[in-house]
């Protein structure tokens, strides 16, 4: 092969090479500028992100409510029984709640045929990410959260007011932080200023509290001649949960102590407290409850309620046993999403006046179809009251009531 046909063949081949390497330069150019693209795309969304997370939480206050009716059916009323049970109007109900300027409002006013009464109305405000205080007529911390129990005639411990009860006062709350919660409160007066509040009638009220001593010459429903309201309480509930193979468990213990007032003078201290515990396990929920309070007034065995626009009678000590087990699921069988099926039972013992123990088993459902909400409960009850008895009755036997409350919540 001559030099000339050799120096031929070593520039063709270069040119090749050459090509080559500049075409796998403008492959890897063409990568590195695509990659480019896409890390500009991901900056811009997570700067979108980190600005939408830094955006102050919208502001306003929304408006809600209900309208429920109520179906009932008793063995205590035969009239009722022959009719095939009553429908009534039960109530139409507004709800506040929202922030303004970072402080939150919830109110609830209900409209029954009966009575308007304000069930809550309170401000709160994140003191820290872990403490929030709240103002105002406030739940009061004591007993399982957030379910003492599922139906629509909640436990005895209602109707001696230590369920669902609202006080006046100031309540701090620690959220849920390395498993344990704290709420510390102090309530100056009952839902209704106390002994000289400027409520129409002591009676018309959501939260049952004290109203009076109750006399050997009066009846369990009159209205009480000695006068008598709680002040200056201060109450504690602490829980502590645990997380393991069988779900989720809360443990807890709450206690309150306050004064008793007639108007001229302290009239005696009152005292409460009770041991809690709940399980969620999947849709399952179980929880359990025992409950002592002691209302210490000179040598009265009784004492005079109010609520729902009515005057009962408890005894001025007594223990209350609670627990309840609930299932619940996501269905979709025609308009309806939501399914609960519960049994609560509640024993009233150990009564300071010796009346007969109060018992009281509800088995029920409960139902959501988009904003409608309903309870189907069956009541067995002995001594209980809404159920053809008083917590100081002696009767021997059981009621039943069959009840359906359906509302429409907005």
């Amino acid at each position: 092969m001559s030099f000339n046909s050799r120096r031929t063949i070593l520039f063709s081949s270069a040119l090749i090479i050459g090509s080559a390497s500049v075409d796998t330069n403008a492959t890897e150019l063409d990568t590195l500028k695509r990659e480019l693209v896409n890390l500009q795309q991901k900056v811009v969304q997570l700067e979108a992100q980190q600005e939408a997370d830094n955006k102050p939480a919208e502001q306003g206050v929304k408006v809600g409510g209900a309208i429920r009716f109520n179906y009932g059916m008793n063995s205590y009323d035969q009239d009722s029984e022959r009719r095939g049970g009553d429908i009534d109007f039960d109530l139409a109900r507004i709800n506040l709640s929202g922030k303004v300027a970072d402080i939150g409002i919830n109110a609830e006013v209900r409209f029954h045929d009966y009575m308007r009464v304000v069930k809550f109305a309170y401000l709160d405000y994140d003191l820290t990410p872990q403490w929030q205080a709240q103002l105002g007529l406030v739940p009061v911390p004591f007993g399982n959260t957030p379910v003492a129990s599922h139906s629509y005639f909640m436990t005895p411990n209602y109707f001696v007011g230590l369920e669902e009860d609202y006080d006046l006062g100031l309540v701090f709350k620690r959220t849920m932080q390395d498993n344990w919660q704290l709420d510390l409160a102090f309530f100056k007066n009952d839902d209704h200023g106390g002994i000289d509040g400027a409520a129409e009638d002591r009676k018309d009220r959501y939260s049952v509290d004290i109203v009076g001593l109750r006399t050997a010459d009066e009846g369990v429903y009159d209205t009480p001649e000695q006068k008598l309201a709680e002040y200056n309480t201060l109450a504690g509930r602490f829980a502590y949960q645990l997380d393991h193979a069988f779900g989720t468990t809360q443990i807890g213990f709450s206690v309150l102590h306050g004064g008793l007032d007639n108007g001229i003078s302290r009239a005696g201290n009152y005292h409460a407290w009770a041991m809690h515990a709940s399980n969620r396990y999947h849709q399952w929920y179980v929880h359990f409850q025992h409950t002592e309070y002691d209302y210490q007034v000179d040598e009265f065995t009784q004492i005079a309620v109010a609520a729902n626009a009515m005057y009962d009678t408890i005894a001025a000590k007594a223990s209350s046993t609670t627990m309840g087990v609930s299932y619940d699921w996501q269905v979709e069988f025609g308009p309806l999403t939501e399914l609960t099926v519960y049994n609560d039972f509640g024993l009233m013992h150990g009564k300071s006046d010796d009346s007969a123990n109060t018992w009281m088993n509800i088995t029920g459902m409960a139902v959501a179809a988009g904003p409608v909400f309903a309870y189907v409960d069956l009541v067995h009850a002995k001594n209980q009251p809404f159920v053809g008895g008083t917590l100081v009755g002696d009767s021997e036997g059981f009621e039943r009531r069959f009840n359906i409350n359906v509302g429409y919540y907005f």
